[in-house]
């Protein structure tokens, strides 16, 4: 069995193996196949990787002799071109807007696995790669704003003065924003959070942070743990609520997304204008739509004097340990179905884990909703 991890594209700093788990998968008997040069910017040379018997190789001498292909971006339709039918792939496939991509691969008889697939239950919770990256990212996304806020974050008292605290806004406590509240909390700030689930709200308090309460009527979220698409009534309710906090906000975090469509608007372009010139937003959705009107994808942007960060790829402000997590989701989710006595990956279309994150498999698409958007 071999598994062959190849180079990512030039603006993904992450990696998926890492030499602990490449020396994991070894003991398994497994045969790991790296692209010459795999992780050369983070410090790891092929060498490092040869030692611990990896072997470095051309990226279409890898395709060709690869049963198993794990990275975190999708590979593109002409690399699915050298990938031989029976073939599993696994990454961030993007299935929803990567349709044309999806299709290739059911055409050509390749297997995939799409790791924002993975359900959210607790066998599969040391699986679970946007999770592990989304605490990263919100981390990362503190970091980026202080660095362009040109105040302090914590209290200071000195002899020629008090500084007060700034003031940060989480809206979206998932995973992302309760490392964003955590991370604030941790700098100093003044920190207030909001999401559309008040279940979240001791979540909140327990983190040192206030939850910001607005009435928008019944809300909840779906079997996989995300929140549920609001209405346009409840949005505008929402922003209404929201406006006052960004008002006095020195930075707002926006986190707020709804699994396989478009994030929503949250902060418009008045309530941006109601904020005070030099504030800092970060928007942690643009890549998927954007919560802030105004956000520009990969892109600094100043609207009324407000700064808008459209970072999307924040885990890859942190790579080293970005790739140190997303690699041992991956070489978690292959041990999960790996047969020791076979030595083969077994797929179990009904496994409770696999009928989610599993798209494409001998030619049928297997999760429901894949399924139904492409046939």
């Amino acid at each position: 069995m071999n598994i062959f991890f190849p180079k990512e594209p030039d603006n993904e700093p992450r990696v998926a193996l890492t030499i602990e788990t490449a020396t994991k998968f070894q003991k398994k008997g497994i045969n790991i196949l790296i692209e010459k040069n795999l992780s050369n910017h983070l410090g790891i040379a092929d060498e490092k990787f040869e030692e611990h018997g990896v072997k470095s190789v051309s990226r279409q001498d890898g395709f060709s002799d690869a049963d198993i292909i794990c990275n975190v971006r999708n590979l593109s339709e002409e690399e699915l071109d050298l990938v031989k039918p029976g073939t599993l792939v696994v990454s961030f496939l993007d299935p929803f807007n990567e349709k044309s991509l999806v299709k290739k691969i059911n055409e050509k008889e390749i297997s995939a696995i799409s790791m924002e697939l993975i359900p959210r239950i607790t066998r599969a919770q040391k699986m679970d790669a946007l999770s592990s990256q989304a605490n990263l990212a919100g981390y990362s996304a503190v970091l980026l704003a202080s660095n362009e806020l040109e105040k302090a974050l914590p209290m200071m008292m000195t002899a020629a003065g008090t500084i007060s605290p700034s003031k940060v806004f989480v809206i979206g406590v998932g995973v992302a924003g309760l490392q964003a509240i955590a991370t604030a909390k941790r700098l100093g700030a003044k920190v207030e959070a909001f999401d559309t689930r008040p279940v979240v709200a001791e979540q909140v308090k327990s983190l040192g942070a206030r939850f910001v309460k607005i009435d928008i009527g019944e809300t909840g979220e779906t079997e996989q743990g995300y929140a549920k698409e609001l209405t346009k009534e409840q949005i505008n309710k929402q922003q209404e609520g929201m406006k006052k906090v960004c008002a006095s906000s020195d930075i707002v975090i926006t986190t707020a997304q709804v699994f396989g469509r478009p994030a929503p608007t949250l902060v418009t372009k008045e309530m941006v204008s109601v904020m005070s010139p030099g504030s800092v937003i970060v928007d942690m959705a643009v890549g998927t739509g954007g919560n802030v009107e105004g956000s520009i994808p990969d892109q600094i942007t100043e609207v009324d004097g407000v700064k808008i960060i459209g970072n999307t790829n924040l885990p890859g402000e942190l790579p080293v340990h970005s790739s140190q997590v997303y690699a041992s989701n991956i070489y978690n989710l292959i041990e999960e179905f790996w047969d020791e006595e076979t030595k083969e990956l077994t797929l179990d279309e009904k496994d409770e884990i696999l009928s989610i994150c599993l798209v494409s498999h001998k030619k049928e698409y297997i999760n429901p909703t894949i399924k139904e958007i492409m046939q």
